[in-house]
């Protein structure tokens, strides 16, 4: 389509920022929020290529858990101690960081707890010898045992439990959009960067099809869609497609508070309107998952309701209202990756959150504030450096200078 002479005159007037965010899910919005809490003399743009909370942090269940997608051993054998113990501590002051910052009532938060739950013997033992480990840590965690367990959720078939009492829920997507508001940044949605060009003018101009922009600093929160933006990062982050489905409304509140269960494989939680929403099952569909396809599947979703009507009877008589999936990123490692656009160190990256974006988001972008404005090392930055990745599996280091890329 060609532009006539007021069109290509308005694209050619970038509009200039101090600091331009790409990407408007959890991670972007709460980092324009501690921008504007740190410094609010600056001039904030928010970019999103369609509306906010479009992508992942608009398609989950809500949780607010702590730790990351693995449990507390599994993330111990992983990392070590030190590491899964700091992991536990970044996502436990995410989580305070929120209750304490924002106002509850406007994104539905609600802190009753929530539940790790076992699929079978062997997780049920690893989630009881995980107890005085997490502890130690600092979380306060008590094991049901398996009877206790199916009683509380209203449940058959569960195995033992552990019950963190500073788990919680929320509407993911209200709260991004409340994030937003309270940052006072400029937000530009239904506005997908169509490229960028890093060398512009003594800073970098992202262009799209309607207007161009133009910033000396960068924060590219965009979860999978990173390497269409920065080729040279693709190995950071790879998409993996969830899916979920909500229930019409029960009559009673019968599962208290969220549930993760199965290594993670399920998760489920009753909204306040009765809607059981549940998702999962990828685990026995890995390689379609694969994908970033926004599309429901039947194998998938038929996984899904087995698991649902297996273990929460109660539900069989209840329609499926809506049924939708999502596009999560992924790191090499299972946990968030962060640095610098490569070549381009006033510019930085935060993606692979590997389906725990709520639990990390909040103080994350408290992280990518405090990096944008100059910290050189922020509190818990190391645990996520894209530097780590150089080493262990072959990532890119930030010496190659990034392209222009479509998106």
């Amino acid at each position: 389509m060609s532009l006539s002479f007021w069109q290509q005159r308005r694209r050619a007037q970038a509009l200039a920022y101090d600091v331009v965010i790409v990407g408007g899910g959890i991670v972007g919005c709460s980092t324009a929020y501690w921008l504007q809490r740190h410094n609010p003399s600056l001039n904030v743009a928010l970019v999103e290529a369609e509306a906010l909370g479009s992508g992942a942090s608009g398609r989950n269940a809500g949780f607010i858990l702590q730790g990351t997608a693995a449990d507390y051993l599994s993330d111990v054998e992983r990392y070590g101690e030190r590491t899964a113990r700091r992991l536990w501590r970044f996502t436990r002051t995410s989580r305070d960081l929120m209750e304490a910052e924002l106002r509850g009532h406007a994104f539905g938060w609600t802190s009753d707890g929530s539940l790790t739950v076992a699929g079978d013997e062997e997780e049920d033992e690893r989630l009881r010898a995980s107890v005085g480990r997490l502890r130690a840590a600092g979380a306060p965690v008590v094991y049901l045992e398996p009877e206790q367990t199916n009683q509380r959720l209203h449940s058959t078939g569960l195995y033992g439990g552990l019950f963190v009492t500073t788990g919680a829920v929320v509407n993911p997507l209200k709260l991004v959009h409340h994030l937003a508001a309270k940052s006072t940044a400029d937000v530009h949605t239904h506005l997908p960067v169509k490229g960028i060009r890093w060398d512009y003018d003594d800073g970098v101009l992202l262009e799209t099809p309607d207007q161009s922009l133009w910033s000396r600093r960068v924060v590219l929160a965009v979860g999978s869609a990173l390497p269409s933006l920065v080729p040279a990062l693709s190995s950071v982050v790879r998409p993996v497609r969830a899916q979920m489905l909500a229930t019409a409304p029960a009559e009673t509140q019968a599962i208290p508070v969220p549930v993760y269960s199965h290594r993670g494989g399920f998760y489920i939680r009753q909204e306040e309107e009765g809607h059981v929403l549940v998702g999962g099952g990828r685990h026995a569909h890995r390689r379609a998952e694969e994908t970033d396809v926004d599309a429901t599947t039947p194998a998938v979703q038929a996984t899904i309701e087995r698991y649902l009507h297996t273990h929460f009877p109660w539900t069989q008589d209840l329609p499926i209202q809506r049924r939708w999936s999502g596009t999560m990123g992924f790191s090499p490692d299972g946990r968030p990756v962060v640095g610098p656009v490569p070549g381009q160190p006033d510019s930085i990256f935060a993606t692979g959150f590997t389906g725990h974006g709520m639990g990390y988001g909040f103080r994350m972008g408290r992280l990518l504030a405090q990096r944008i404005t100059g910290a050189r090392r922020p509190d818990g930055y190391e645990l996520f450096s894209v530097s780590r990745l150089d080493e262990e599996t072959g990532c890119p280091n930030a010496s190659p200078r990034p392209s222009s890329s479509n998106r």
